[in-house]
Parts: structure tokens; C-alpha cells; sequence
């Protein structure tokens, strides 16, 4: 019998999570690369499939800081905006 490394994570949730909530097409590729971590380990395939999930999950995280980002820039939009509005209004 092979000795198997440990499976790796897929992180196939943060994929598609962050790929609703937050930012679609790098939430796909995190969704890809989560895809393929488990039919490359079961094919033996054991650096690519640590690769694919290193992928996935920097991708995965790369769409939540994308949606942060864009958050803290709505808010500092739309804040300045509203604490104009109100300033003007006294």
C-alpha cells in the first residue's frame, strides 16, 4: 500500500462564498482551483493537487479583499457625501 500524504484542504466553501458575497470572476478561479484538488490527489497527483489548493485559497482571498476594498470605498464615497450634505444643512 502507497503511502498517502494528508489530503489538502479545497477550500471549495471560501470559493464559493466569496464568489457569491463578493467578487465573481476571481471567485471562479478559486472555484476551478478548488475543483481540482481532489481528483489530483486521487489520481496520486500530490504537488498539484497542494498547488490547486494554494490557488484556491489565495484566489478565494483575494475576491474577499477585492469586496473589502470595494466596501471601504463605497463607504468613504457615500460618508463624505452624506457628512457634506449634512454640514451643508446647518
Amino acid at each position: 500500500m502507497e503511502n498517502k500524504p494528508p489530503r489538502p484542504n479545497s477550500y471549495l466553501a471560501l470559493a464559493i462564498i466569496s464568489t457569491i458575497l463578493c467578487c465573481l470572476p476571481t471567485g471562479i478561479i478559486s472555484i476551478i482551483y478548488a475543483t481540482k484538488v481532489n481528483s489530483t490527489y486521487e489520481d496520486g497527483k500530490y504537488d498539484e493537487a497542494n498547488r490547486a489548493s494554494k490557488n484556491a485559497k489565495i484566489w478565494g482571498l483575494i475576491s474577499v479583499g477585492i469586496a473589502l476594498f470595494g466596501w471601504l470605498i463605497y463607504i468613504f464615497i457615500f460618508g463624505a457625501a452624506f457628512l457634506g450634505a449634512v454640514g451643508s444643512a446647518q
